[in-house]
């Protein structure tokens, strides 16, 4: 409580809040500051810059130190305690004095499976274990960083002076003399001839192989301006159909644009497939004002990249879009949010938004229509919990992003308790489609359960992994071959759908369609659109205790079925893995099952109830741990 910021630190803070309008706020104080104290609502309202404000500290001396959380919750008259538990909840802040510079190691599925356990060992061999600070460096383990297809990965993060967080691709270690490097690294000095990789800014059509083909770019709805569009022009955007949607938008009114997205039967494209324009409209008729419209681009399920990509390519998409879903359901401010470990995209929506701002597109008075919408672009900071749309509200109002109960559900009491709007990325832009041909011609595209296009993240072993878009109906053999099919001819052995929270098939299974109503009857699930192929060189039980790995790390601890079934089920898997279980392995089988129904039952949300769902499909389908002694994973247990 005695820790006093350093000025760096109050620079840091100030340039944020500006400077404190009184001595309980931060200045110094007089006679004045023990007679007027301003607390209440007024204190109150500014809780929602306390991520922003932890950034700021985090971005200026690389980690949170005591003194400078003090002048945070000073500033924003939040208690140290409350302070404290924000910034220990998220996986990109630290409270405790780290390198200016750490570089956080993709060590999740597709980068496992493309030689990240080599990186790992070549920086455990050259710097230490992860978090060490003997060489005055820093590295750390990281699950997915959604740059899947250019995998293995890396995020540079950064602090003070030095260059913004950055990320590289095709990461290798190599010698002393650089030998083996498919690039040089253009990084801080001493990591060069120990680390490698390239910057991730590959040719567009590398991260959306169809563009590349003349062809095939013709036919596409979603991904049309990738490659094509300057991303930090609206000019460009503008001579390429950009605005057209949001012009309709307010010529015709918000009840038209309801039902053309009602009429185009649109599901969400998160993982949960609710009905858009259903909640538009639950939006829209609740009586209490203000309403908020959330674009959700915290996207972090394992092997999800498709929206990095939109908003890296075709940032003013997701603005457009997100203005309409705002002006449509009466909302006057909306947010992104962001995911942390996405720097050029945040770096790319954040000029997008000015530059909307400065043309007229955003305001007090929308393309001269006299409609007013604002966006604010906010920055996660590592917690996949967030991705949930009420762990998303709390991160965003300050607090730490653990799920709300429902009822009552965000379209009555979301963010600062009125009614929001929330979709994903892919499902915003899909509107811009839906207002420009009509919702009836929308619908017509696909198939009657699952309209429209959609985005696939292929990865893994497939022979060109990146974003596809294709419409509903076709199979999941037919989305490998447009990939290239696999590396080294012939059908994967596994292949996970719809990400960490989602479930694997066999090679019998490729002929199904990727479909939401065949997903449901066939037992399946499309999640957020993750299509990770594996070969037969991947050991499937290394797979397991990775993703029971991730569940049990993000956790949020809120609810005791999620925080103790996902130690629980990667203890046992463990246990089975080195044939030391308890009991015999059925014991340790029925266990597992046990656990997985507790948490699919009893957990708050998503994330507990689908934290068991690729492990049990791993079972149902596959000879998991043949011999009782299997994998050791040497990173988390």
């Amino acid at each position: 409580m005695d820790a006093v910021a350093s000025g760096e630190e109050r620079a840091a803070v100030d340039e944020l809040l500006g400077p404190p309008a009184s001595g309980w706020a931060g200045a110094e104080r007089d006679d004045q500051t023990f007679r007027v104290a301003r607390s209440g609502r007024e204190a109150r309202d500014r809780r929602h810059l306390l991520l922003p404000a932890l950034h700021a500290l985090q971005s200026r001396v690389g980690w949170i130190s005591p003194g400078g959380l003090n002048y945070v919750s000073e500033r924003l008259t939040v208690p140290p305690a409350e302070a404290y538990g924000v910034a220990t909840f998220y996986a990109m802040f630290s409270v405790e004095e780290r390198p200016k510079t750490v570089v956080h190691v993709c060590d999740d599925l597709a980068c496992r499976v493309n030689g990240a356990e080599d990186v790992c060992a070549g920086f455990e061999s050259m710097f230490g274990p992860p978090g060490s600070r003997k060489t005055g460096r820093g590295w750390a383990r990281s699950p997915c960083l959604g740059l899947c297809e250019q995998a293995p990965v890396a995020l540079i993060q950064t602090s003070g002076d030095a260059r913004p967080d950055r990320a590289l691709v095709h990461v290798m270690v190599t010698d002393e003399e650089g030998r083996g490097a498919p690039s040089p690294f253009e990084g801080r000095e001493g990591w060069g001839a120990a680390r490698h990789g390239s910057p991730a800014a590959p040719q567009v059509d590398e991260i959306a192989p169809q563009i590349g083909d003349q062809g095939e770019r013709e036919t596409l709805r979603l991904l049309r301006r990738v490659g094509v569009v300057d991303p930090a022009s609206i000019d460009d955007y503008r001579a390429h159909g950009g605005y057209e949607a949001l012009r309709l938008a307010l010529e015709h009114g918000p009840e038209w644009s309801i039902q053309q997205v009602t009429d185009s039967k649109l599901l969400g494209r998160g993982g949960a497939a609710f009905p858009t324009g259903v909640k538009w409209k639950a939006v829209a008729e609740q009586p209490v004002h203000p309403h908020f419209f959330i674009c959700n681009a915290d996207e972090s399920e394992p092997g999800t990249f498709k929206d990095r990509v939109v908003m890296e390519q075709d940032p003013f998409a997701v603005v457009e879009s997100l203005t309409i879903a705002g002006i449509t359901t009466g909302c006057e401010q909306g947010y992104v949010y962001i995911r942390g470990e996405y720097p050029l995209a945040a770096e790319r929506l954040g000029h997008a938004i000015g530059e909307a701002r400065r043309h007229g597109f955003l305001g007090d008075d929308v393309m001269g229509h006299g409609t007013s919408f604002d966006i604010e672009l906010r920055r996660g900071a590592g917690a996949y919990i967030c991705g949930e749309e009420t762990a998303l509200f709390n991160s965003l109002e300050g607090k730490r992003g653990e799920p709300r109960n429902k009822p009552p559900f965000p379209v009555q009491r979301g963010l600062f308790g009125k009614p929001t709007g929330i979709n994903n990325v892919e499902t915003l832009i899909n509107v811009l489609e839906i207002l420009t041909i009509g919702g009836q011609a929308y619908a017509e595209i696909g198939t009657d359960g699952s309209t429209g296009p959609r985005l696939l993240c292929l990865s893994g072993h497939v022979a060109n992994p990146g974003v596809y878009e294709v419409e509903h109906g076709v199979t999941l053999r037919d989305a490998i071959d447009m990939a290239g099919g696999m590396r080294g001819g012939g059908d994967p052995m596994a292949v996970l759908l719809g990400g960490a929270a989602g479930g694997f098939v066999g090679p019998d299974r490729l002929d199904i369609r990727l479909t939401f109503e065949d997903a449901r009857e066939g037992g399946y699930t499309l999640g957020s659109g993750v299509v990770m192929a594996f070969d037969d060189s991947v050991d499937l039980g290394d797979l397991a205790l990775r993703i029971a790995r991730f569940f049990r790390d993000e956790s949020c601890g809120q609810c005791v079925p999620c925080r103790v079934g996902t130690v629980r089920q990667e203890e046992a898997l463990h246990r089975i893995a080195s044939g030391r279980t308890l009991g015999t392995r059925q014991d340790e089988e029925g266990l597992l099952g046990d656990v997985a129904q507790v948490m699919r039952d009893a957990s708050i949300c998503g994330l507990g109830q689908t934290a068991a769902n690729a492990v049990q499909s791993l079972f149902a389908s596959f000879a998991m741990f043949p011999d009782g002694a299997g994998v050791a994973e040497e990173s988390g247990a």
